[in-house]
């Protein structure tokens, strides 16, 4: 009924408080979530009642209000900041003459336009047929056959009919593709799981920081902008951290309050990197008045996907906008819980890989690794990985390396080169030598 624009859509914003006033932050999060999707917010409209009206969700008089706001300000889209029924969304349409966009089908827009790889789009796709098939309106009533009156009789069906039965094929075809892909994740997890590798998984409120935060760890490149949304794909990279094994870290898609349930199990892909994850680092935006409630919002999903019996290391991002110092905070048996720091600019990244060694670095060991003088291929792979320690030169001409790594960690790297010489590996400290490798790390930074 409604084309879209090329360009940018003027849009009127639609708040109504249920209950209670509107708040200012919700209406700003709303207008930030209107303009990443392209629109230009050139009105509000704000209310508040009991419970949502039937038939327009804001009420008959609020509607009026907003047909002629939408009119005086030359607005071609309505953007309505709550889920609407089938029926409130056409009926909003039909008074206003304009395009009608709840909450959810505002979301589904952004992640169309940001998502880069095949499975994102696939998710998305799906997402938004799950959510088109709610919507579909009588709009092709020229081409039913199955009317009354002579020359109109007979079988056939009628176009909306033909509609949901394309849809129910997409859908039942995207789901397949999804499935099949979720498979080949799987198989990778459990070839991970068998070299185990501690996984760590960003998490967090959209727009905190968690990007920045992983390009800053991990000197990756991933796509950070200060918009909501700027990355939807899972990002995983390698981790490497004096005197603890190698750590894989995975970005993941930012979470947003009222996210639409379809997208919550549409992105299952991104979502199982924290589920699956051994630690979640909760990144928080600590110059936000409102990181309190954001972080409920977090928490709320994450217990939804399973996610909720992990542990949590809260990182306090953006220390430098908040006017605080970097620091950490630890609970009454000295385990860190907190991070405050800034990915911007770097101050505190200390701190958080200083949380990362201890909570991890017990998983390495401390050997001695006798290399013989034509394996000279096997020392210069211990070396890049970072894995060496020291180095004395033997009698025959070879290398004794000292090497800090945990076994599962060797094993694959002698692997991969067709050496399998953890035979040959001697500890160098017994299980509590971590200790001494953490006095060691302590000393390296001084």
């Amino acid at each position: 009924m409604f084309d879209r624009p090329e360009s940018g859509e003027r849009a009127i914003l639609v708040r109504v408080g249920l209950g209670s006033p509107v708040s200012e932050q919700d209406l700003r999060e709303f207008e930030a979530l209107a303009v990443s999707a392209g629109a230009i917010p050139v009105a509000a409209v704000t209310g508040s009642r009991r419970s949502p009206d039937p038939r327009f969700f804001v009420g008959s008089g609020k509607a009026e209000e907003i047909r002629l706001r939408a009119e005086e300000a030359e607005a071609e889209l309505i953007l309505v900041d709550h889920p609407l029924s089938p029926s409130q969304e056409r009926n909003l349409e039909k008074l206003t003459g304009r395009r009608v966009l709840d909450r959810a089908g505002l979301i589904l827009d952004i992640f169309a336009q940001r998502a880069r790889s095949a499975e994102g789009k696939l998710e998305v796709e799906l997402a938004q047929l799950r959510h088109l098939s709610t919507r579909l309106v009588r709009g092709w009533t020229h081409l039913e056959r199955q009317k009354g009156g002579i020359g109109l009789r007979g079988p056939g069906e009628t176009q909306l009919e033909t509609d949901r039965r394309l849809l129910a094929k997409r859908i039942r075809t995207l789901s397949q593709r999804l499935e099949d892909l979720a498979r080949q994740r799987d198989t990778g997890r459990a070839v991970r799981k068998r070299v185990p590798v501690p996984a760590v998984a960003l998490v967090g409120y959209t727009n905190a920081g968690k990007s920045t935060l992983f390009n800053a760890l991990t000197g990756s490149e991933a796509y950070a902008a200060d918009q909501l949304f700027a990355t939807l794909d899972p990002t995983v990279r390698r981790l490497r951290l004096p005197h603890t094994p190698e750590i894989v870290l995975a970005d993941t898609v930012g979470f947003i309050r009222e996210l639409p349930h379809e997208l919550v199990a549409a992105f299952r892909s991104t979502l199982l990197e924290a589920r699956d994850a051994d630690l979640l680092l909760h990144v928080i935006d600590s110059a936000d008045p409102g990181h309190d409630e954001q972080v409920g919002q977090v928490e709320e999903v994450l217990d939804g996907i399973g996610a909720g019996g992990i542990p949590v290391v809260r990182v306090y991002n953006k220390v430098d906008a908040a006017g605080e110092r970097p620091r950490l905070e630890r609970d009454a048996e000295g385990c860190v819980t907190r991070v405050h720091l800034s990915a911007r600019t770097g101050e505190g990244l200390d701190l958080l890989r200083q949380c990362l060694q201890e909570r991890f670095g017990h998983l390495a060991e401390r050997f001695e690794l006798p290399l013989e003088p034509a394996e000279g291929r096997l020392r210069a792979a211990l070396y890049a990985a970072g894995l060496v320690l020291g180095e004395r030169t033997l009698p025959d001409g070879g290398a004794a390396l000292t090497v800090e790594a945990s076994r599962a960690e060797l094993d694959n790297l002698f692997s991969r080169l067709g050496s399998p010489r953890l035979a040959r590996l001697m500890p160098c400290l017994p299980a509590a030598g971590f200790v001494e490798s953490r006095a060691a790390a302590a000393i390296d930074a001084a």
